[in-house]
């Protein structure tokens, strides 16, 4: 989109929207009598999920459903799918059916279906991400955020013989780094806000959810606050690697592509990013990839992991059977967990299954992270990612992103930020 404006992209994404949306509302139940079940299909596209992977998707269900008819909308950018759907919400043109967008907000006012028990059955955690006691998106995916990725050769040459396992070791391991010429960590941001609070979505995870797992649930109940010491010192942590040239102030106006393609061109010796991101490091490889886990203060082990991001339901589709049944075909076949696998290095959440042998090297060994921290029960919530009761706020994650680009660039302190997340937090309330 660099050839257009904001102004004419968003111009021509209208008009492609409304488009599709009356292509999708011009079907009823039937098509021409011939018992055809048309539904619209809200996703997104990354450098791992391109039109490509959905199409295919789409096609395997609906090659064994032939009634249902498709209609796919995408969403402008990765991370705003949520705010996408809102806007199609409040115009009218609300999709049958979304992937990986919060239900927070939605649910509350009755516009989505709720799953019943039976319908989760092949779920591992059918009970993940409830609101209200009521469960309305798919448990498909676990997901890891954020293992820390980074590059062995620039590790080898900083004189670096492990990868951190301590917070005192991956700061020391940062000075090394610096000290080699290499910029320690790759970041980002721009359109894509989430890349900006990737690290300190693990510093919250691992420094305050590790020591409360249940801090997020007790903020929603007004028992904590982003200005008390433990979380205002996980943002102080966070904006100390910025301070001292560890992430460049530069990143937060790269987007999420060019920030992938920054790490494998060899910018930067770290990258902290969702588990997804093993997909193309295996698929690529320019270089020698290891994988750690996001370290804490004393080295225990804990793992920032999320699991839901599945299909979400309008509870007022035309067509409800149809897209329910879709819904649960797409994120139940075994070619498609497959494919997310292979494409966006995800963790299928779903009963029996393992991944394929073929896997790459890279998602093998976050693979193996994952599970030695369920074996331990190492496990807690990875902030910024959780949806549901005991989630942010909506709205929150963009304001926590904001924040997260103001201590990088140096416009807010540690507590200047944790202030403005409580008055965001109110205002969100």
């Amino acid at each position: 989109m660099t050839s257009l404006t904001r102004r004419q992209a968003l111009s021509v994404a209208a008009t492609l929207i409304a488009g599709a949306a009356l292509q999708g509302c011009s079907t009823t139940s039937t098509d021409n009598g011939s018992g055809t079940k048309a539904i619209t299909f809200l996703t997104f596209e990354t450098p791992n999920l391109t039109p490509a992977y959905w199409d295919a998707a789409i096609k395997r269900v609906t090659d064994k459903n032939p009634d249902i008819k498709v209609t796919k909308l995408v969403a402008p950018t990765a991370d705003g799918r949520t705010d996408y759907a809102k806007q199609l919400l409040q115009s009218g043109q609300f999709p049958d059916v979304m992937i990986a967008v919060s239900p927070a907000g939605f649910a509350e006012a009755g516009n989505l279906y709720a799953w019943q028990p039976e319908e989760l059955k092949d779920f591992v955690y059918p009970t993940a991400n409830p609101i209200k006691g009521k469960y309305f998106q798919l448990p498909a995916n676990t997901q890891t955020i954020p293992p820390v990725y980074y590059n062995k050769k620039m590790f080898a040459d900083a004189g670096i013989t492990a990868p951190p396992t301590n917070w005192s070791e991956l700061l020391d391991a940062c000075v090394k780094l610096k000290a080699s010429g290499v910029t320690p960590f790759v970041a980002g941001g721009g359109k894509d806000t989430f890349a900006s609070s990737m690290i300190l979505s693990g510093i919250v995870s691992v420094d305050v959810y590790g020591k409360t797992p249940d801090w997020l649930t007790q903020r929603r109940a007004d028992k904590v606050k982003f200005s008390d010491p433990d979380f205002t010192a996980a943002l102080a942590k966070f904006a100390e690697l910025a301070q001292k040239g560890y992430i460049a102030k530069s990143d937060v106006s790269r987007d999420y592509a060019a920030t992938e393609q920054a790490f494998l061109d060899g910018k930067g010796a770290m990258y902290p990013m969702g588990n997804w991101f093993a997909a193309n490091a295996d698929a690529k490889h320019p270089f020698d990839i290891g994988v750690f886990n996001f370290p804490t203060a004393d080295g225990r082990l804990v793992v920032p992991a999320y699991t839901g991001g599945g299909m979400i339901v309008s509870a007022k589709a035309q067509n409800l059977d149809a897209a329910k049944r879709f819904a649960l075909a797409f994120q139940l076949d075994k070619a498609q967990l497959d494919a997310s696998v292979k494409a966006d290095g995800l963790i299928p959440a779903i009963k029996g299954y393992t991944p394929p042998a073929d896997t790459g090297a890279v998602y093998k060994a976050g693979y193996d992270l994952y599970q030695q921290a369920v074996s331990q029960n190492a496990v807690v919530h990875a902030f910024r990612w959780e949806t549901a009761d005991d989630g942010l706020l909506p709205g929150m994650a963009n304001k926590v992103d904001a924040a997260a680009q103001d201590l990088i660039t140096g416009r807010k302190t540690a507590a200047e930020a944790a202030t403005y997340l409580d008055t965001e937090w109110a205002k969100a309330s």
